[in-house]
């Protein structure tokens, strides 16, 4: 065998002896996914403050970023910018329920438009095997995001924290799928 296939073969087994921590792992994301079903608007909050300090950070780090270009011009674009996150941020914190909406509103917008370029993409592929499923996978993003314009702003205190619940529940259960196969 290879030094290259030794060495996959070691990190495989490595992976395999700490199977248990897959599946505590994944234990922990049910859990997890399981409150934030029971509380979805703290769910909501959660993720907002999570997105805000996320874009916080970001704007701390393009400001400091700012100092370090050599022209005026990229100056003022990366300050500017990193302000821009910044105050996005720290509006996040501030009005969490305002900044729910909006990106609520951002996230049915983006459905709608990945979902039609989907559709677009996979109708173009029509003589391909498989391009009904690209198709129905693009109209299903669509009609969940105009699901979510249409209950908006009311449904922008439950929505993300939906989102959040079901990827912690789906994480949690891919982790422990994992864990117990590694096992095997």
């Amino acid at each position: 065998m290879t030094l290259h296939g030794d060495t996959l073969k070691n990190a495989i087994g490595q992976t395999k002896d700490k199977w248990g921590w897959f599946v505590g792992l994944g234990v922990l994301l049910l859990i997890l996914g399981g409150i934030a079903f029971g509380n979805l608007f703290i769910a909501t909050v959660a993720s907002v403050y999570v997105v805000g300090w996320l874009m916080l950070v970001a704007g701390i780090i393009e400001i400091i970023h700012a100092f370090g270009v050599k022209t005026w011009g990229r100056f003022f674009y990366w300050l500017l910018s990193g302000l821009l996150y910044a105050v996005a941020g720290f509006f996040a914190f501030d009005n969490p329920l305002l900044a729910s909406a909006v990106l609520t509103f951002l996230l049915a917008v983006a459905l709608v438009a990945s979902g039609a370029l989907r559709a677009w993409v996979g109708y173009s592929h029509r003589p391909e095997r498989g391009w009904g499923w690209i198709v129905a996978a693009g109209v299903i993003s669509v009609i969940a995001g105009l699901v979510i314009a249409m209950g908006w702003p009311v449904n922008s205190l439950w929505v993300l924290g939906l989102f959040l619940a079901v990827d912690l529940t789906f994480q949690g259960w891919t982790f422990i799928a994992v864990g117990l196969a590694l096992k095997n």
